[in-house]
């Protein structure tokens, strides 16, 4: 089973990633930590990587989908993508890219929530962690989310209507708890 989560940033994609790596058996394949992973491997590829975050380029589309083939060479019972695709451009490519190796996408899952709430989770969140003498992540507070989540209409929420059209897309509430999330994802899968 191959799934895609979608959402805006602070929407929950990673924590459900989680349960859904500990409850299916299925692997999270975030692009951030392939490149960060890449990177330290010392790999041909990680050292393109390397090269190119060293420069402080944006990494192409090409690299992460070589990335991504790597990764779904290895096997498994499936994987989750988390944070890819992000545009039109990626999604055609990771589509081409599972139709080569045999594969395909069994569902993707939005994660729709309220910006202005989504807002005040976030900066509560850091305020939490920071009471609590906890790092906070540098882009954890309204300014940042707010771009972020410009950036997010922008270029990944054309996603929505593409995978909608292809009868792929379902949707749960990415505000509920954590487990009613779960559950609800677990029910459309």
């Amino acid at each position: 089973m191959n799934i895609i989560l979608l959402g805006p940033p602070g929407a929950g994609k990673g924590t459900q990633a989680g349960i859904l790596t500990e409850t299916r058996g299925l692997v999270q394949l975030s692009t951030g930590d392939m490149l960060r992973e890449a990177q330290a491997s010392g790999s041909e590829m990680g050292k393109i990587v390397a090269d190119v975050m060293a420069k402080g380029q944006l990494v192409t589309d090409e690299i992460v989908i070589g990335l991504i083939r790597e990764k779904l060479g290895q096997g498994g019972s499936g994987f989750i993508f988390d944070g890819f695709p992000r545009t039109l451009a990626q999604a055609d490519a990771l589509g081409a890219l599972l139709a080569e190796m045999g594969q395909s996408l069994d569902a993707v899952i939005e994660l729709r929530v309220n910006d202005e709430v989504l807002v005040d989770r976030i900066v509560g969140r850091a305020e939490q962690a920071r009471a609590a003498g906890q790092p906070v992540r540098a882009d954890d507070n309204a300014e940042s989310l707010k771009t972020r989540l410009m950036a997010y209409y922008k270029q990944t929420s054309p996603l929505i209507g593409y995978y909608h059209a292809k009868g792929l897309l379902k949707a749960v509430d990415g505000l509920a708890e954590i487990d009613a999330v779960a559950t609800d994802i677990a029910a459309l899968l």
